[in-house]
């Protein structure tokens, strides 16, 4: 059955050319030297993307290919404007990405509602003869040819946009975790990657408050090589403030598991570690009193191997605070969920809690090749092709031109 989380999709884009103006000398019967009244052409149509929160795929491109706008008209007789190109608008929903498929180079992103960004710009009109009338020149003979069209292959991609993104190998509890706390019905089952996409779920807070959570896909030990889902899920707690790591209470090591979820993390993008993070001790209703309190005082001593510099071959540097809330909790029975949502609200509110921004200088996680080195191949070898606008300076001259007769 196929899916309907669509979150990666690459189309060709292009604007429209600009139409070239009129060269058109007027000529009639009670008016013999009507001079020049050639039109200026028509822009071509842009490519525009508009965020709407009304769609939280990308299924809706998956089979659009390529996305054409309108050209500009042409310039007519009697000063007569060109139509302009029709836009083509993109609706994508918010938290989208995108990037030049070439050179894997940060484009844009669309962050909320109703936010507009020209992809790609149509072409200029070009200029009619009648704007190049003048005291000395009043029967130009030339027009401007209109700019020529913009082309570009994007790849989008969707990164949730969430204040919590859970974190945790597969049958952790994630999804049972979010069903408790929000009216997000994820799928449950008692095997591993129950989860084939994400879900968001809004949990509720005191005073009318809420923030949204993101449930992921489970990670294993050796996803950074392709084992079991691989990465690919991961670009979506890329845009979350908090990562809330889930571990089972029944597990042989807690903080060794931690630690191989935070090293899988630091293999897909090293600028996850400085996001701030909670743990979360799931599934404590198998556990009684005596085996949890002995978890916590281990923890308690461990501590500082928590996201610290020892687990990762002091990788992780770039939090100042290694010290990592733990909260045990089970999803099944609501045990302490109360006090997980006020560590989370708290976390998400402290003044170290910063949501990652993306930079101009962002390139495309996966690719297969060194993007870099294959901009510069393609920019050695377009050099010299670019076409440039026609100024007054630099026009064409046309032998022939039209006389009307009334």
């Amino acid at each position: 059955m196929e899916s309907n989380f669509v979150d990666y999709v690459k189309i060709l884009c292009r604007s429209g050319k600009g139409g070239r103006g009129s060269m058109h000398l007027r000529h009639v019967k009670y008016n013999p030297l009507g001079g020049p009244d050639g039109g200026d052409g028509g822009r071509g149509g842009n490519i525009i993307l508009r965020g709407n929160h009304n769609y939280w795929t990308l299924l809706h491109l998956k089979y659009e290919r390529h996305l054409f706008a309108g050209h500009g008209g042409n310039g007519g007789r009697d000063k007569c404007h060109g139509t302009d190109g029709k836009d083509v608008y993109i609706d994508v929903p918010c938290g989208t990405v995108v990037y030049n498929a070439e050179t894997g180079k940060y484009v844009c992103d669309i962050t909320y509602d109703g936010q507009e960004i020209v992809l790609l710009k149509g072409g200029r009109g070009g200029l009619g003869n009648f704007q190049f009338r003048s005291a000395t020149n009043q029967a130009p003979r030339y027009a401007q040819p209109g700019e020529p069209m913009q082309e570009m292959t994007v790849i989008m991609e969707l990164k949730l946009l969430a204040d919590v993104g859970l974190v945790g190998f597969p049958n952790a509890g994630k999804s049972t975790l979010v069903s408790a706390l929000s009216n997000a019905k994820p799928k449950i089952a008692n095997y591993p990657f129950t989860t084939m996409e994400p879900s968001l779920g809004i949990v509720g807070y005191r005073d009318n408050k809420s923030f949204v959570m993101a449930d992921i896909p489970g990670i294993i030990e050796g996803a950074a090589e392709g084992r079991g889902l691989g990465l690919r899920f991961l670009r979506h707690i890329e845009r979350n403030s908090l990562l809330l790591f889930m571990v089972p209470g029944d597990t042989d090591d807690i903080l060794r598991e931690y630690n191989i979820l935070l090293e899988e993390l630091r293999r897909f993008n090293p600028e996850l570690l400085s996001k701030q993070r909670v743990l979360a001790v799931t599934k404590c209703d198998l556990l009684d009193e005596e085996l949890m309190d002995m978890l916590r005082q281990e923890l308690s001593s461990r501590e500082a191997g928590l996201g610290g510099a020892d687990s990762l071959g002091g990788e992780d540097s770039l939090r100042e605070d290694n010290s990592v809330p733990v909260v045990f909790i089970s999803a099944v029975t609501c045990y302490h969920l109360d006090e997980l949502k006020d560590v989370l609200w708290k976390a998400l509110n402290s003044e170290s809690n910063k949501l990652q921004a993306i930079e101009a200088d962002d390139r495309l996680v996966h690719r297969d090749k060194d993007m870099d080195t294959f901009a510069q191949e393609l920019a050695d070898e377009d050099a010299g092709d670019d076409i440039e606008y026609v100024d007054e300076d630099d026009i064409e001259e046309l032998d022939d031109f039209e006389y009307e007769e009334e």
